[in-house]
């Protein structure tokens, strides 16, 4: 089975083609702006133009923009191509990567969240999520961060502010690490997941 990954929920932009679990081509680039522009011309450029069986999509917590990019993207394949798409979290994914480069340690993610928080999900080290995402003033996420790695592009930020015990890595997700994530870490049909409530409210009755 053929699957075109696509992730632009951060400041990060990649794709992915995939051959069952072996990757066929990809690309990532650091854009922080310009998603919509460059995402489109970055699934053109894999082979047959990233024509796949499914699709998978980066559905955040993240940038808001990002993720209507990528979803939006992802939807319009899908109703072009006839296949279905699945969804997975940013975190997941970065969460997977740090724990491929420390295999059995715990790991704590923190990504850039918006008005000044971060977005923060512990990990076992087995990799089950032991928390929900959550959106977190940093003072809150230094209050809950205790594991010895820490992961995410506030990783250094994090780990400043606990002292000199944890190790940071610096780390944005991958469209070409896909293949880490695990089959349960898929939701069919995704929804958005922005990680905060939205800014703007309806008026009350």
């Amino acid at each position: 089975m053929r699957r075109l990954v696509i992730d632009s929920a951060t400041e990060a932009c990649s794709v992915a083609l995939f051959e069952n679990a072996e990757m066929m081509a990809g690309t990532h680039a650091m854009l922080g702006r310009g998603h919509a522009e460059q995402l489109v011309p970055m699934i053109a450029a894999l082979p047959g133009k990233g024509r796949a069986d499914c699709i998978a999509v980066n559905a955040g917590p993240g940038s808001f923009t990002g993720i209507r990019v990528g979803l939006a993207a992802a939807r319009a394949l899908s109703l072009a191509w006839n296949v279905p798409i699945e969804g997975y979290a940013s975190l997941s994914l970065v969460g997977a990567m740090a724990r491929a480069a420390h295999p059995g340690v715990a790991i704590d993610v923190v990504m850039s969240g918006g008005h000044g928080e971060w977005f923060f999900q512990p990990f076992a080290a087995d990799g089950t999520a032991l928390a929900d995402p959550a959106s977190l003033l940093p003072e809150a996420a230094t209050e809950r961060s205790a594991a010895p790695i820490i992961a995410g592009s506030q990783a250094q930020a994090l780990a400043a502010r606990r002292g000199g015990g944890p190790a940071a890595h610096p780390m944005w997700p991958d469209a070409r690490a896909f293949a880490l994530l695990g089959q349960d870490a898929l939701r069919p049909d995704p929804t958005p997941r922005y990680g905060r409530a939205p800014d703007a409210r309806l008026p009350a009755a």
